[in-house]
C-alpha cells in the first residue's frame, strides 16, 4: 500500500497538482436515477463499485486528490432527498465515502467532500448558522475519523455557510487542512459574493486553499482564480471547472459541450492566472483529468 503525503507536501512551491473531475457525472452514466441522492451509493454494493471505479478512473487519469462520495452527506441535504431516511446514516456514508476512495488512492490524497446543505441560511431563508455548522460536524467528524486527509468544502455560494462549514470542521478536527472553493456566475456566487472578497475572508480563517468551482463553467473559474490573486496573492488557489455550461436534455440529465480539449487549454490558463490545484467539476470525465495532467506536464 502507497502510504499519501500530507496537503502541504503535495502542494509545495511551484507545483501544480491535478484534482479529479466529476463524481456525479459517472454515478448518472452508471444508472444513478435522476434526482437520487449519489453519496447514497456508498453504502450500496453495486453502487460502491461504481464510485470505487471512479475514482480508480480519476486517479489512471492523473489525479493526486480524489474527493470523496460525499457532497451531500450532511443531514440537511439528505433529508432534503429522500425524506430523512437517509439523513440518519449520514456518518455511516461519510466513512463509507472515504474508505472507498482510500481504496483506489494508490498515494493520493483523500479529501473529504463537504458541499452546501441546499437550503437558504437565515437571514434569507430559514435554516440558523448554529443549526447548519451542527449538520457540517455529522458530516466533519465522520470524514476525519475515518481518515480523511484534508476537508474539502466546495460549490458554496453564500460565504456564512461556508465558513460554518469551516468552523464545524475546526471544532471536530483542529489539525485537519481545509479548502474551501465557491461557485461563481459570472463576476460573483448567486449570493453576491465576490471572488476578492472571499479570498481575503478565507484567507484570515487560515485556509490550506481557496478557489472555484462548478458555477459557470471555465471562464467563470478564471476570472475567480484572477480576483482572487489579486486580492491574497500568496493563497493557494484551486480551480475545478465545470465542463462548460450545461444544457437539459429529453431526460432530465444535463449535458456539457466542454471536451478534453477545452479541459486542456482551460488549465494552461488557469494556472498562468494563478492556480496551482487545477480539476474538474460537473461534466468533467477522467478523459478531461487526463487531458488537464497532459496539459500540466507540457506546462
Amino acid at each position: 500500500m502507497v502510504v499519501s503525503r500530507s496537503f502541504a507536501d503535495l502542494v509545495g512551491p511551484g507545483r501544480v497538482v491535478v484534482a479529479d473531475g466529476a463524481m456525479g457525472t459517472s454515478l448518472m452514466a452508471a444508472g444513478l436515477p435522476a434526482g437520487a441522492a449519489p453519496d447514497t451509493w456508498n453504502l450500496d454494493p453495486a453502487g460502491a463499485a461504481h464510485v470505487r471505479a471512479t475514482h480508480r478512473a480519476h486517479r489512471a487519469a492523473g489525479a493526486a486528490i480524489l474527493l470523496t462520495n460525499t457532497f451531500g452527506a450532511n443531514p440537511v441535504r439528505l433529508r432534503l432527498a429522500d425524506g430523512g431516511e437517509a439523513a440518519e446514516r449520514a456518518a455511516a456514508i461519510c466513512a463509507a465515502g472515504v474508505a472507498l476512495a482510500r481504496a483506489e488512492a494508490d498515494g493520493a490524497l483523500v479529501a473529504g467532500s463537504i458541499g452546501p446543505t441546499g437550503v437558504l441560511l437565515e437571514p434569507y431563508g430559514d435554516l440558523g448558522v448554529a443549526d447548519a455548522t451542527a449538520a457540517f460536524a455529522v458530516q466533519a467528524r465522520a470524514l476525519a475519523e475515518a481518515g480523511a486527509d484534508l476537508a474539502w468544502i466546495e460549490t458554496m455560494t453564500d460565504l456564512t455557510e461556508a465558513l460554518a462549514a469551516l468552523d464545524a470542521v475546526r471544532s471536530v478536527a483542529p489539525d485537519l487542512p481545509i479548502v474551501v472553493t465557491l461557485a461563481f456566475e459570472g463576476a460573483r456566487t448567486i449570493m453576491g459574493v465576490a471572488p476578492g472578497d472571499a479570498a481575503t475572508r478565507l484567507a484570515a480563517r487560515g485556509v490550506a486553499a481557496a478557489g472555484a468551482n462548478c458555477g459557470g463553467g471555465y471562464e467563470s473559474v478564471e476570472r475567480a482564480i484572477a480576483g482572487m490573486r489579486a486580492a491574497v496573492p500568496d493563497l493557494l488557489l484551486v480551480a475545478k471547472a465545470n465542463a462548460g455550461m450545461p444544457s437539459a436534455g429529453a431526460d432530465g440529465r444535463s449535458t456539457f459541450p466542454g471536451t478534453p480539449a477545452d479541459a486542456a487549454a482551460h488549465a494552461r490558463r488557469v494556472v498562468g492566472l494563478g492556480a496551482s490545484v487545477v480539476g474538474g467539476c460537473c461534466g468533467s470525465t477522467p478523459e478531461h483529468v487526463a487531458a488537464i495532467a497532459g496539459a500540466l506536464r507540457a506546462g
